[in-house]
């Protein structure tokens, strides 16, 4: 249990949706289980415990409320921004590595043992993988019964449950009803397209700001592996039970994910990747108020706030195409990647729009030809080798320093590469590029001295967000990026360098 209990309590009674995720509310009286913001009565203090995740509360027996619906809440940002093994290994169960490999295969990628893993998971989240991975399989198991006409088998193993029986006891006993009992009383039209997609609903915490989010995104879509129609970013997605396609679309109050599936069960996935691409369980309003105290972004923050740092589906991938990205435009680089996507990746179906391939694995790359210098040639080479040799990984379950020191290893990347990949395939919400031609012109233009060295120094008050901070410094100028809706592609006049 988590025991700030004053602090918990306070954020009960005003009903802060910013709470949400960051901690549950659990009453003896009833063994039920909210977020913070349950409209509910608060309930009174003796009767309130207080637990870290969703499954901590269900392993102490109890149930999740039919009100406010606590699983579906946003996750905590510490997961997604923090590097120590905890967080690490909830990447991971959320990416479906229980499902996948068991608890034996988790603690195998995180370099501990069955039991140390156990203690750490117990002493930072209340709850061991297991009960972790099955408070998320009984998440998605209520998406899909409650917003498809899948048979209830069908959603029991697209979920990553066992078997049926293991299915229903677990739904009886998070929600208090029957699979059959949550879908009669669910109103509204359900998915037509259940043998194939699923349309469903990323929550996140407000404010956000789709403009760099979706925009960067757009900017620098791979022709064949991401597309925008009308008011979606769609893309290929490799899994692990055959290839996928996600379509994301920002509304006010979530994101519109339609996932188009080879396998079901490959649901729990694509949600954990596109929350991951999104950034959505970041806490908007902590950041901006931290950033705000700085003069010289205050006004830039308060003009859009709630920017997100748009990040990836795949490691690889974005370490691949940001060495593509090294002194050249963001035009050049799309067509660097085109070409070794149309050239190297696999070719994917898909009928109701334009995308080809799925974006190709280092080893499809091992040899390829680049038309590029010849210094960034061998860097690429060297990376794909890296990469494949399993020297470099950039998975969601990666100790983030070791990447950094392998990455620092390889010839011809430099701090602007590494902080990049830092940034969007790792996760650091401190990540600067200091060298970025962006961030530099985007001082000059407030004022600020944009030499490397004055910038490090000025971004010190930014810190623990100063990835943050890049987007705010990158909407300054009038580039491409910061469009959403996209607007009419034209050459990129800003450069990243190594």
């Amino acid at each position: 249990m988590i025991e700030d209990f004053e602090r918990c309590y306070l954020a009960v009674q005003s009903r802060d949706p910013r709470f949400d995720g960051w901690f549950y509310t659990a009453v003896t009286s009833t063994h039920i289980y909210c977020r913070p913001s349950c409209p509910a009565q608060t309930p009174l203090p003796k009767n309130v415990r207080f637990y870290p995740s969703a499954a901590a509360a269900q392993l102490a027996g109890f149930r999740a409320c039919k009100r406010c619906r606590p699983d579906a809440s946003p996750g905590s940002p510490e997961w997604n921004s923090r590097a120590d093994v905890a967080a690490r290994a909830m990447r991971l169960i959320a990416d479906g590595v229980v499902d996948r490999e068991g608890v034996n295969g988790l603690a195998l990628r995180l370099g501990y043992s069955v039991r140390q893993l156990e203690r750490v998971l117990q002493h930072e989240i209340g709850a061991g993988p297991i009960a972790i991975a099955r408070a998320q399989r009984a998440q998605t198991a209520r998406i899909l019964i409650e917003t498809t006409s899948l048979a209830m088998t069908d959603v029991a193993f697209a979920a990553g449950f066992a078997s049926v029986r293991q299915f229903n006891d677990t739904v009886q006993a998070v929600y208090a009803s029957s699979p059959t009992t949550l879908r009669s009383r669910t109103k509204g039209p359900r998915s037509v397209e259940a043998t194939t997609a699923i349309v469903l609903r990323l929550a996140f915490r407000q404010p956000l700001c789709p403009d760099n989010l979706f925009g960067h995104l757009a900017a620098t879509a791979v022709a064949g592996v991401e597309e925008v129609r009308g008011s979606t970013y769609r893309r290929t997605l490799r899994l692990a039970h055959g290839p996928g396609i996600v379509e994301l679309t920002p509304t006010p109050d979530y994101i519109t994910c339609r996932a188009i599936l080879s396998d079901m069960r490959d649901l729990t996935t694509t949600i954990a990747r596109s929350r991951w691409l999104l950034d959505l369980d970041a806490d908007p309003v902590a950041i901006d108020r931290h950033l705000s105290a700085d003069p010289t972004l205050a006004p830039i923050v308060k003009k859009a706030p709630g920017r997100r740092v748009p990040r990836c589906v795949d490691g690889d991938e974005m370490a691949l195409r940001a060495v593509l990205e090294q002194q050249v435009s963001t035009i050049a680089a799309q067509t660097h990647a085109g070409r070794l996507v149309q050239l190297h990746g696999e070719t994917v179906s898909d009928p109701s729009g334009g995308l080809t391939h799925l974006f190709p694995l280092p080893n499809a790359l091992h040899g390829a030809e680049l038309a590029m210098p010849m210094k960034r040639r061998d860097t690429f080479a060297a990376l794909v080798v890296a990469l494949r040799r399993g020297d470099l990984a950039l998975g969601p379950g990666s100790d983030r320093d070791e990447s950094l020191a392998a990455l620092s290893k390889i010839p011809g990347v430099g701090p602007w590469t590494r902080q990049v990949i830092a940034m969007r395939a790792l996760g650091d919400a401190d990540a600067f590029p200091e060298t970025d031609l962006g961030v530099r012109h985007a001082a000059e233009m407030l004022g600020l001295a944009s030499t490397p060295a004055a910038l490090v120094a000025h971004s010190q008050s930014w810190r623990p967000w100063r990835a943050y901070a890049v987007q705010y410094l990158w909407s300054v100028d009038d580039h491409r990026i910061n469009d959403w809706p996209p607007r009419p592609v034209r050459q990129s006049t800003i450069k990243g360098t190594k």
